[in-house]
């Protein structure tokens, strides 16, 4: 790392940690991204600036030193102003200001999400581990959150039919949560990718899964709902995809057992499966969509040149 981008993450650092509470963490990293640099608005004039808290410069100094444990540590990190830097995060209103993460981190990466209920029936986990050879036979990677049930299903899977897959996590990269699947992050790591939008030795509370849900969303074409309760964490994920734009699969047992599900099932840009076929074309037509875009938005770049 160059001393400028060195600068300009000690400057995120610092504005994330004095800015009023008032001002989000995405709201900042969204700023910070529009204006391609940190430095530029901490050196605003206290007049001018969105983040006008004096104690910004006074964070500096500390986000030296914490920048410096963490590469001591060996501890990976990117932000929303490196290139490699997830682009689809950019599209979200709660895109992270900075990522850490162990394996092959890619500013591109199609995949889809793989989620459900902790405590999925066996016909559940069986449709999880289905869905996620599926979308590794497609050349999708498996994004999971690395929970127990469904998400471990899937995260497994996928590594067994070689395929790559991703876990977003709701804890610093240093956390193994829950605990029985520390072997299985640590494997991840590996051969696919784990990430974290915390700081490093965060540990888990309510309020740091649905922020992960909330990425893993905004990350993925679209959010495959195997199984899920009422009151399911997992209908965090659902709302969220519809609100980023990405596509919602549900299968007809969600739909038929949850008032979210069923709601949801009306609404355009969901998909309601009732089996590994209608998986497979379901996500046929999702990426089919994704395809359509691009190549509006490559006649449209070659109109405007």
């Amino acid at each position: 790392m160059d001393q400028s981008d060195r600068e300009e993450r000690a400057a995120l650092l610092a504005l994330l940690r004095a800015s009023p509470k008032s001002v989000s963490w995405h709201q900042i990293a969204s700023e910070v991204a529009f204006h391609g640099s940190a430095r530029a608005l901490s050196d605003q004039p206290s007049d001018e600036a969105l983040f006008s808290d004096p104690h910004v410069q006074a964070s500096v100094e500390q986000a030296h030193r914490d920048l410096d444990a963490w590469e001591a540590r060996g501890l990976r990190m990117v932000t929303v102003l490196d290139a490699a830097y997830p682009q689809r995060l950019l599209d979200i209103r709660e895109t992270p200001p900075f990522l850490f993460y162990e394996g092959d981190l890619r500013a591109e990466d199609a995949g889809m999400s793989v989620v459900g209920s902790r405590n999925a029936s066996g016909r559940g986990l069986e449709f999880a581990d289905a869905a996620a050879r599926l979308l590794v036979g497609e050349g999708l990677s498996v994004i999971a959150g690395l929970a127990a049930g469904v998400d471990a299903t899937a995260h497994r899977a996928a590594l067994d039919a070689g395929g790559r897959t991703v876990a977003f996590i709701g804890t610093g990269i240093t956390k193994s949560y829950p605990a029985a699947n520390r072997d299985l992050q640590a494997e991840i790591a590996r051969r696919g990718l784990v990430v974290s939008q915390f700081l490093p030795d965060a540990p888990p509370t309510k309020q740091t899964f649905p922020m992960r849900n909330a990425s893993m969303s905004g990350y993925g074409l679209a959010t495959i709902v195997v199984e899920a309760g009422e009151n399911s964490g997992t209908r965090i994920q659902a709302r969220l995809a519809m609100e980023h734009g990405r596509a919602v699969i549900l299968t007809s047992p969600v739909v038929a057992s949850t008032t979210w599900g069923a709601a949801l099932a009306a609404r355009p840009g969901v998909h309601v499966v009732d089996g590994l076929d209608d998986l497979a074309r379901a996500v046929d037509s999702v990426r089919g969509e994704r395809d359509e875009i691009r190549a509006a938005l490559r006649e449209l770049a070659l109109a405007e040149a």
